[in-house]
């Protein structure tokens, strides 16, 4: 074929799967007319997913039929699929069919088998067909017969225009010969973590295009599947670097002053790290205090619920009640459940997209590190993440708490310093019976700060800078606003 001729050709259709996020790790969907296997085994999920696919079709005005050899009963089959909320009884017997083809199998085996799917396909003239239990199928025939057998259903596949989903639960890590022959090979687990499981999908194999590699979590609720693909496989984009010169205050005119901007870089990260009391969420509600409508703010908590953030602000004369009502704030709890990970970015990036969010705080990272299976995952999860959120133009200030009330060390579970811009630390310190809360700014890029410990007051107007704090109990009034390179600020970090 020469270069000018394959520019006529004309590329395949994609078919929507109805399960949300499938198609984005497929990129854009399953081929039609192809032929796929859906492997895992017993309980990772194979049949309602091949179902929700089916009654998507059928939704969009298609047409399915579900062949099953030595599997449940359809009636039981049935019954299971009424509780979720893709199921349509409306769809039968006219755009979704239930057959069984065991008999046809035992008596005719490979050759029987396909001349039912062959009927099924020409008369319902349908657009998806699923053979549930390859395995079956495949007991008692040698490879070569299972070659010829798929090799048969591609071409019956291509001439009816239906795409063919084959289900088996045969051994996972074992390279069989249907695999070669097939379009796709989409792999289900369920995978238990001590005393945690978690379910996920790979696609293993899939002819024609370039699917998001590796393994992607999947929730099994009321709803059916829904597929959470992994971040880092998902958002890959340059970052511009147009708003370096662009500032978003704290909300704590104070600690502003400590910044030569007057304010954190736009689109930076910020992490507070703390012990408990220290003052973190109270920052974090002050920050999102500066929300307009016009720069919208949001705030996902993983420990407080909205409520108990209310409380607090209204305690501090920071009320967010009228920032609500106008839109400008929204307050988004993450239940410390069992959440996957990807589930909880996925939720939050949706989040930010809806409002347009500008100011974002994320009160609580380790609510982030209990949902990982995966611990080496981390440092690329936040990497991407906050890469994300800063392509979108997002302020974000996050919290991280430490485990010693009282000291001067920092322990942090994993490398924070190096994935975000600016870095907080809060803290307590014993001084002749007294306890002050300390703050140190211990890193910003791209601007200048005032080093040093100051010494943090929240009373009913908030929080804000009381002063520099000495080892002798003296409080030394706040400086002034560091000026620039020629104040007496240390360089950025970079």
């Amino acid at each position: 074929m020469t270069a000018s001729s394959t520019e006529t050709v004309p590329p395949i259709e994609r078919l929507r799967s109805a399960v949300p996020g499938l198609d984005q790790i497929l990129g854009g969907g399953l081929f039609r007319t192809g032929v796929y296997i859906i492997q895992g085994l017993p309980g990772c999920g194979k049949t309602i997913l091949a179902n929700q696919i089916c009654y998507g079709h059928v939704a969009e005005g298609g047409a399915a039929v579900y062949v099953t050899l030595l599997a449940e009963s359809h009636s039981r089959m049935i019954q299971h699929l009424s509780t979720l909320s893709f199921f349509d009884v409306k769809a039968f017997p006219d755009k979704l069919a239930y057959i069984s083809a065991f008999h046809d199998l035992e008596s005719g085996g490979l050759k029987g088998l396909m001349a039912v799917l062959r009927r099924e396909m020409r008369t319902r003239k349908v657009g998806v067909l699923v053979l549930d239990g390859l395995v079956a199928a495949s007991e008692g025939a040698s490879d070569l017969d299972l070659k010829k057998f798929v090799h048969e259903l591609q071409s019956i596949a291509v001439l009816q225009d239906c795409t063919v989903l084959l289900l088996t639960s045969g051994n996972i890590h074992r390279m069989a010969a249907e695999h070669t022959m097939v379009d796709g090979l989409i792999e289900v687990e369920d995978k238990l973590f001590d005393a945690r499981s978690e379910r996920s999908i790979q696609i293993r194999k899939f002819r024609g295009a370039g699917p998001l590699r590796g393994k992607h979590s999947l929730r099994i609720d009321n709803d059916g599947i829904t597929v959470f693909p992994r971040i880092e496989s998902l958002y890959r984009s340059a970052v511009s670097e147009t708003m370096r010169d662009e500032v978003t205050s704290t909300g704590i005119g104070s600690l502003d002053a400590l910044m030569a901007i007057r304010g954190l870089p736009m689109a930076s990260s910020t992490v507070v790290i703390g012990s408990t009391g220290t003052g973190k969420t109270t920052m974090g509600v002050q920050f999102l205090r500066a929300s307009t409508v016009d720069e919208p703010g949001l705030h996902l908590s993983f420990f407080e619920g909205p409520d108990r953030i209310r409380t607090k602000a209204r305690s501090l004369g920071l009320g967010l009640d009228a920032l609500e009502a106008s839109g400008a704030v929204e307050l988004m709890w993450q239940s410390p459940g069992e959440a996957l990970l990807d589930e909880i970015a996925e939720r939050l990036l949706a989040a930010v997209s809806r409002r347009n969010v500008r100011r974002l705080v994320i009160d609580g990272l380790s609510g982030f590190l209990d949902s990982a299976v995966y611990q080496e995952r981390i440092n690329r999860f936040f990497s991407c993440l906050v890469n994300e959120l800063r392509s979108r133009r997002v302020t974000v200030l996050m919290t991280l708490e430490t485990r010693d009330v009282v000291s001067s060390v920092i322990s942090m579970p994993w490398g924070v310093s190096g994935l975000v811009d600016n870095l907080f630390f809060l803290r307590f310190v014993h001084d002749e019976g007294h306890v002050e809360r300390l703050l140190t700014i211990i890193k910003m890029r791209d601007t200048d700060y005032q080093a040093g410990l100051r010494r943090i007051r929240i009373d009913s107007q908030g929080m804000h800078i009381a002063g520099t704090y000495r080892a002798d109990g003296d409080v030394i009034p706040s400086a002034q606003p560091v000026a620039g390179p020629e104040g007496s600020a240390p360089s950025p970090s970079k």
